[in-house]
């Protein structure tokens, strides 16, 4: 979080830290970092609803990682789900992908399925992604 973000008008966490550390630790897992939106949305759960967060959490685990396909494998998926609403989150799966395994081979094929059903725009966002993913392999890099 930006270091200048004050929390006097917040209540105090409900949650252990280790919790917090929890569920952000399967986004470092999957992304090699949390990103922004994610140390938000959980720090201020934790002090307002943590049981809200509780239950999302416990759904993004299920949804996330289902039985019958990788981690590449969805990772691809909502890479081109995104790319088709041309989403800012769609760099974030096309990390998960690469981190996952995929090659760029993979992912320039998911940029061009979304091509052929959303047309220049995904294929543009595609490639800034993909390029960006190439100067900045950890995936931390602005896009």
């Amino acid at each position: 979080m930006a270091e200048n973000v004050s929390f006097d008008n917040l209540p105090e966490r409900q949650l252990r830290e280790e919790i917090i550390e929890e569920y952000r630790g399967q986004y470092e897992e999957l992304l090699g970092f949390v990103p922004p939106r994610i140390v938000a949305r959980t720090d201020l759960l934790a002090r307002l609803d943590p049981e809200l967060l509780a239950m999302q959490e416990e759904i993004r685990r299920h949804c996330m990682y289902p039985k019958c396909f990788d981690t590449k494998t969805t990772q691809l998926m909502l890479f081109g789900m995104l790319l088709m609403n041309l989403q800012d989150a769609a760099r974030l799966h096309a990390i998960g992908a690469r981190r996952a395994g995929a090659t760029f081979e993979e992912l320039s094929a998911v940029v061009n399925l979304a091509y052929l059903f959303r047309g220049l725009s995904a294929a543009n966002l595609g490639a800034e992604i993909l390029e960006s993913l190439a100067d900045h392999p950890s995936g931390s890099g602005s896009s």
